[in-house]
């Protein structure tokens, strides 16, 4: 109910997994019922029990179960629910299904649908936040109509660039070119590649920055205008443009950047008519130049450090603003406590990065009281080819980053997955490697890791 006054009675949660647990243990902490939805693959999962109730929505793919808008909202409304909280990934960034909740009276967790819409198009979010002041990264804000003119301007800007697809998301139709021969040969296969998975084609240059270090800013903004930052996440260890390893506050920062970084976030933010949580992501150059890179109108895959620095139960934010609640606080009363660190924890080979589908014969988990544990994984479960192969996560928290560092390299030789290829041994090597024990590591990372 809007007002501020009560929560929502019952709440369907459209996604699957880690954060459907997640979601499921902050409403059980408030005492707000929660529905599941399950496809045929995952009728076994932690998720469908651990929710009050659980509904079948279909076939294994998510084309038939997790992305059919009709099909969820038909199940929201035989379960009576008011609101829906779609976590990240699947439809949590789609327009239409907000505009859809909408319609039908049900709450969205998340912000307006006009304001994914425009922060979903990347191209459009460009434009957005160079009409609010906010440093992009030089390229072109509108559609190439084709590789000539892709050519063209990779020409103009100069090399390296990065083609991207304008509806883009987790490293999915964007390449980096480092030439003419490249762009010839990758901007088909993108274009088509993002067609696909996105249902629009639209491509776009920019520079690519080089030695960058992939900065984030958690916001949260209600709808009276009120807006806070809740400090940064250094999310640089990715490979293929996937986040590997994120931690919060980003390493051999000064305090005049983190604020620089957490009052532009809040600029744009407001600039769109931003409400609920989300995240404003930058590319910060060796010159600490910083660039917007994009808005994720979203809960994110890494918010758990945020929550382990701060104090706060992000979940928990997200339902008091969709419930019409002003936020409590201003910026001075954020605190920063300490340094957390998350690693992600995927059925993949951990050197060629291919999925590793299987059933798990047995999972130990490192028993820490400074780890918390974001898992969806169980003895016994098969874990299948359909979905992302993230099966969990691991945060540590520490009263300085090498205490984190220390209870970090401990866990993961305590963490036990058989059954499947996990990626823990790359995680292992990377925590060890002096490169990470010291901080401020930029993009590429592990490509140049792993050519070593």
């Amino acid at each position: 109910m809007k007002g501020g006054i009560f929560l929502f009675q019952k709440l369907l949660i459209a996604n699957r997994g880690e954060i459907a647990l997640r979601i499921i243990r902050t409403c059980k902490r408030l005492g707000i019922q929660t529905a599941a939805v399950y496809s045929e693959a995952d009728a076994e999962s932690l998720h469908v029990k651990a929710a009050d109730e659980a509904w079948l929505i279909g076939k294994p793919r998510v084309s038939e179960s997790y992305l059919n808008i009709e099909k969820i909202i038909e199940t929201s409304k035989k379960a009576g629910v008011c609101a829906i909280h779609p976590g990240y990934g699947l439809l949590s960034e789609n327009s239409r299904f907000a505009e859809r909740c909408l319609q039908e009276n049900i709450t969205f967790i998340g912000p307006p649908a006009d304001v994914i819409a425009k922060m979903g198009s990347k191209i459009e979010a460009r434009q957005a936040m160079e009409q609010a002041g906010i440093p992009v990264v030089p390229g072109v804000t509108k559609s190439l109509a084709g590789l000539n003119e892709a050519k063209a301007l990779a020409e103009s800007i100069g090399y390296p660039v990065m083609l991207k697809a304008s509806f883009g998301g987790g490293g999915i139709g964007m390449q980096l070119i480092r030439n003419e021969s490249e762009l010839a040969k990758a901007y088909e296969g993108s274009q088509k590649r993002a067609a696909d998975f996105f249902g629009d084609g639209a491509m776009y240059i920019e520079k690519y920055i080089e030695d960058a270090r992939h900065i984030e800013i958690q916001i949260l903004t209600d709808e009276y205008g009120n807006a806070v930052y809740l400090w940064e996440r250094d999310c640089s260890i990715q490979r293929r443009q996937q986040k590997i390893i994120e931690e919060a506050p980003a390493p051999l920062f000064d305090e005049n950047m983190r604020a620089k970084l957490g009052e532009a976030a809040v600029k744009a933010a407001l600039s769109i008519g931003y409400a609920n949580a989300g995240t404003i992501e930058f590319l910060v150059d060796s010159k600490n130049h910083f660039y917007f890179l994009e808005m994720n109108t979203r809960l994110q895959v890494e918010h758990p450090v945020t929550e382990e620095i701060t104090g706060l139960d992000i979940v928990e934010e997200q339902l008091n603003i969709a419930a019409g609640k002003a936020l409590p606080y201003k910026q001075k009363d954020i605190r920063r406590d300490g340094h957390a660190i998350e690693v992600r924890i995927c059925a993949e080979d951990p050197k060629t990065f291919f999925p590793s589908p299987g059933r798990i014969t047995d999972l130990k988990l490192p028993e820490h009281p400074n780890v918390r544990h974001e898992c969806a994984a169980a003895p016994g479960m098969n874990i299948t080819p359909y979905y992302d192969p993230m099966i969990a996560k691991m945060i540590v928290k520490g009263n300085s980053r090498d205490e984190a560092i220390r209870t970090l390299a401990e866990a993961l030789s305590q963490y036990q997955v058989k059954g499947i290829k996990t990626n823990i041994p790359l995680l292992e090597d990377i925590v060890r490697s002096d490169e990470f024990r010291k901080g401020g590591v930029q993009t590429d990372f592990i490509s140049r890791y792993q050519s070593k």
